[in-house]
């Protein structure tokens, strides 16, 4: 392009700068910048040696955005990627508060007050609360490896840590920051392509959670309703163990969720499960599955050791079945690996980090299966009315 760039020359060049900036994905809301509001000008002015120079001015939705630096490079690299833009700049803003009370609602599908959006009746989001009896299982190590491997079999995934008192999911998924606060609004961290909120984000290390149950509720439906989730295939919620408090406050706010209940093949384990399980004929709830983890080791020679006993998860679904009326399917077995634990501990789980390991393998054939599953109609509008 000649140094003498005329100015229609620059006004569609201007235009093709807006369009590729159409395909910069904000990191965490996961849409354009454009659809979002954030791209403030684009101006384009020629350069003496040829070519033109670029400069995008960019409103972030809050001053301290921990991703600015990933926009800033998107940004530039969308804008260079239009033939004719030798060089661009971004200049950073912070949107008004006006602004953000915009986005707040777009985001809501034009609602201003946060409501859960899997309790609306259009919501096509399988809700699964992991669940077991008693504590020890390996429950949360099933819904962060769940998540990460339906996530990586192309599904969109959050993962709700309900488990206040006994939170570990942050470090199961390698996620050290909080939410990005838009005013009342929570913007949660993405880890393996995974949206995630705890209250381990929150408190500081070592710090207990002292709290009763009206507290409990809050927070549950906080994490649910301020957070923006966007549009999720799955939810999982990593439960405490037992029937308490947070079992019971999931019922009530998320009445179209299904249980998975987590055991292990122990017979005393097994038998606390099924309580856990058998909420379900309480609350009118479904229970999706059973997946029994620690289910052997395998030797060296090939045998297996099955340290825990054996048949627990089998009679844990055949029990279930029996109890709730409706197929309760043993999904998985899931034997003892070390690289199960290896993985956990550094934050990246076992279907990512060793997916051939015979741990991985099982639970990526039941994330499958789950991930598989048509939502039911129970709970959701026909869009008929009577005459």
């Amino acid at each position: 392009m000649a140094p003498d760039i005329s100015l229609a020359d620059l006004e569609a060049l201007t235009e093709r700068v807006r369009e590729a900036l159409g395909g910069v994905i904000d990191p965490e809301i996961r849409r354009p910048i454009t659809e979002l509001g954030m791209v403030a000008a684009v101006g384009l002015e020629g350069r003496p040696e040829g070519g033109a120079l670029a400069v995008v001015s960019v409103d972030l939705t809050v001053a301290g955005c921990p991703m600015k630096q990933t926009l800033v490079r998107d940004v530039t690299a969308a804008a260079l990627s239009v033939e004719g833009v030798e060089e661009a700049e971004v200049e950073l803003g912070v949107m008004s508060a006006e602004q953000r009370e915009e986005l707040r609602t777009m985001l809501r599908g034009g609602v201003g007050e946060p409501v859960i959006p899997f309790a609306q009746p259009d919501s096509l989001t399988k809700v699964y609360a992991v669940a077991s009896g008693k504590g020890g299982v390996g429950k949360s190590t099933v819904t962060a490896n769940l998540a990460v491997a339906m996530a990586a079999q192309g599904l969109k995934v959050g993962v709700v840590d309900a488990d206040i008192y006994g939170f570990s999911i942050p470090r199961m998924l390698g996620v050290d920051r909080q939410p990005t606060r838009v005013d009342s609004m929570l913007l949660p961290p993405i880890a393996h392509e995974v949206k995630v909120v705890s209250i381990g984000m929150f408190v500081p290390p070592g710090q207990p959670v002292v709290w009763r149950g009206p507290m409990l509720h809050r927070a549950l439906q906080q994490f649910l309703a301020d957070v923006f989730w966007g549009d999720l295939d799955v939810l999982l919620l990593d439960l405490p163990p037992g029937t308490g408090d947070i079992a019971i406050s999931v019922a009530q706010l998320l009445p179209g969720s299904e249980i998975l209940v987590v055991t292990t093949p122990q017979v005393a384990a097994a038998e606390v499960a099924e309580r856990a399980g058998s909420i379900a004929t309480q609350t009118n709830q479904g229970v999706v599955g059973v997946l029994e983890n620690m289910s052997w080791l395998e030797q060296p020679d090939g045998t297996r050791l099955e340290l825990f006993g054996a048949g627990g998860g089998e009679r844990v679904a055949q029990n279930l079945t029996a109890a709730v009326g409706t197929d309760v399917p043993l999904l998985a077995q899931v034997p003892l690996d070390v690289a199960l634990r290896e993985a956990g501990d550094a934050g990246t789980p076992v279907v990512l980090r060793d997916p051939t390991s015979p741990a991985a393998v099982a639970l990526s054939d039941a994330a499958a299966r789950l991930g598989s599953r048509a939502r039911g109609l129970a709970g959701r509008s026909l869009g008929i009315s009577p005459v």
